[in-house]
């Protein structure tokens, strides 16, 4: 029996891309993961930042070593970006590889399948793609929650980023075909479902007739009411009451939104390319409070872009002070070859991007606290994991992302329980199940 490894670095996406490569293996009869060296080896891998691609070229190398007889195959943002690099890493010199791009993942498998010699290169042109691969996903591994892309890339072009060289268009999964995915999600077992994408947002932009987000999930939500969906992240111009309400009216779509933000100055937006103003933001995350009062609300944060002085990131750091949210996301910049940003002069010292980061992740840990304290009292399902944490408790999250451990038996694993949190003991939520 053929044995795969498969390693995956970065977003949601990713992880769900290689579910579903593991899929295609099992069905061909392979075994995928354990600890023997496998025959196959399949890296996906991120551009996202510079450390990204770092880790990925990181990753070739020590899967290598851990099974220096298998074929290889390289795939992903930064297998798109990089392939060239890839291709001329040393330890790659007389080896079998396979470098696969992004628009034709969906060839991998059957590709990995065939008899012979792989190809050095599949790769299509993915600023030419029109339409998103179809990658069905049997099981999500032995997760409690399942990750499901309904969209692939970005129209945005921040200036900092380099995911739409990378992942091309944006591109959408109709939505029939959505609903089939999550329907056997449910039958897997998968009791939560994260709704993802590289610009969610954009869902259906590119769907003749199709619904835009908030009708995506409205449909999703009433198919399977069983089923807790949990939204990615969105940009603050894709948040809007018919969303809010929406969420605030389904009991299965969780009170959970993450918002990139990127910085808390309305000059340094601008060069970011970002498509708001931070008083654009202050009123999407008081509407976000106005439907959803005790929703989770995630923040993303880039500090050090070039010319970020410290007057910028003063005030960055104040917006962000007196903002209702719940946790933070921190991001020193990193220069990516291909993007506007890395052409800009005023280029942050490193010693004080370190700090601004540091100061911002402080900032983040007293905003969280804070959150956490309010739901002290409060009786709230969730979704209980199927690991135990160190000391043998419980773990799970509340519909609103808290992570809460109890005390309790394994039958509580994979299912959602009523636990009234009652002490939060350093930065750890505890709780009891409700009973009756």
């Amino acid at each position: 029996m053929h044995s795969v490894q498969i390693i995956t670095l970065g977003c949601k996406v990713n992880q769900y891309e290689s579910a579903s490569f593991r899929t295609g293996f099992e069905k061909a009869g392979w075994t995928a993961g354990g600890e023997h060296p496998a025959d196959l080896i399949v890296i996906n891998t991120c551009a996202v930042t510079a450390k990204a691609g770092a880790q990925s070229r990181q990753a070739i190398r020590q899967a290598l070593r851990h099974s220096p007889e298998a074929r290889l195959i390289v795939t992903g943002c930064y297998a798109e970006a990089a392939a060239a690099t890839i291709a001329d890493m040393p330890e790659l010199a007389d080896r079998s590889f396979t470098i696969v791009g992004n628009s034709d993942k969906h060839l991998l498998v059957q590709t990995a399948l065939q008899d012979g010699d792989l190809p050095e290169r599949l790769m299509g042109d993915i600023m030419a793609a029109t339409e998103i691969t179809r990658l069905p996903v049997g099981r999500f591994g032995a997760r409690t929650r399942a990750f499901l892309r309904v969209q692939d890339g970005c129209d945005s072009y921040c200036s900092y980023c380099i995911v739409p060289f990378t992942r091309g268009p944006s591109r959408s999964l109709p939505a029939d075909e959505v609903v089939r995915q999550a329907a056997i999600f449910a039958a897997a077992g998968h009791k939560e479902i994260v709704v993802t994408g590289i610009h969610l947002g954009y869902y259906g932009r590119d769907l003749v007739g199709g619904p835009p987000l908030p009708g995506l999930l409205d449909r999703l939500s009433a198919a399977l009411p069983e089923i807790r969906f949990r939204i990615s992240s969105l940009e603050p111009i894709e948040i809007d009451e018919r969303l809010l309400e929406l969420v605030a009216a389904r009991p299965n779509l969780m009170p959970h939104l993450h918002i990139p933000l990127q910085s808390g100055d309305d000059e340094i937006l601008s060069r970011m390319n970002r498509r708001y103003t931070v008083a654009r933001f202050a009123k999407v995350i008081a509407l976000c409070r106005q439907y959803l009062p005790d929703a989770a609300i995630g923040i993303d944060v880039l500090a050090g872009f070039p010319g970020e002085t410290e007057a910028h990131f003063t005030r960055t750091r104040s917006f962000l002070e007196g903002l209702d949210w719940t946790y933070l996301h921190v991001f020193p910049y990193s220069d990516r070859p291909g993007t506007e940003a890395a052409t800009f002069r005023g280029k942050v010292a490193k010693q004080d991007k370190s700090r601004r980061v540091a100061e911002l992740m402080a900032l983040g840990e007293q905003k969280k606290l804070a959150f956490y304290r309010r739901q002290l009292g409060r009786r709230l399902p969730i979704l209980v994991e199927t690991q135990r944490t160190g000391d043998g408790l419980l773990r799970g999250f509340t519909d609103n992302y808290v992570p809460v451990v109890i005390a309790g038996e394994d039958a509580l694993m994979d299912t959602i329980v009523m636990v009234e949190l009652q002490h939060l003991e350093n930065t750890i939520l505890r709780g009891e199940v409700c009973q009756g």
